[in-house]
């Protein structure tokens, strides 16, 4: 197999987590560029934010990298993510904008970019899919 049947031919748990992960990079991407506070805005954050939960937790039964046990460096940013979650839909409900922005902002950037960096190195799964075996 090579290509996009090697994703097709993945376990389901990895095809979620990855096309929920592509969901939150692209709805995030739109985010930033839409007028903050609107209904759109809190709506498409709430399904960023189900997306991100999603990803965040399916990590947990997803084993490629063992490093301690079951787990690796990259779970402890999931655990991370969930509590900056949690904490920057706090900051919008009590109104700190400004902190929930930030919080907001470094989770896409930590969470998504620099972490989904790390889905394209040799040998793994996506990097198979977009650069072959």
């Amino acid at each position: 197999m090579q290509g996009f049947d090697l994703f097709l031919g993945a376990p389901a748990l990895i095809q979620l987590h990855a096309v929920l992960a592509a969901t939150a990079i692209i709805l995030g991407g739109v985010q930033f560029a839409m007028p903050k506070g609107t209904p759109t805005h809190r709506l498409l954050g709430r399904i960023w934010v189900a997306s991100m939960a999603t990803v965040a937790v399916s990590s947990f039964f997803i084993h490629e990298i063992r490093m301690f046990g079951l787990f690796s460096p990259i779970h402890l940013l999931s655990v991370l993510t969930l509590i900056t979650l949690w904490q920057a839909i706090r900051l919008a409900r009590r109104g700190d904008f400004a902190r929930h922005k930030k919080a907001m902002v470094r989770l896409y950037v930590l969470a998504l970019l620099i972490t989904g960096a790390f889905t394209l190195l040799p040998g793994r799964l996506l990097y198979k899919v977009f650069f072959g075996a």
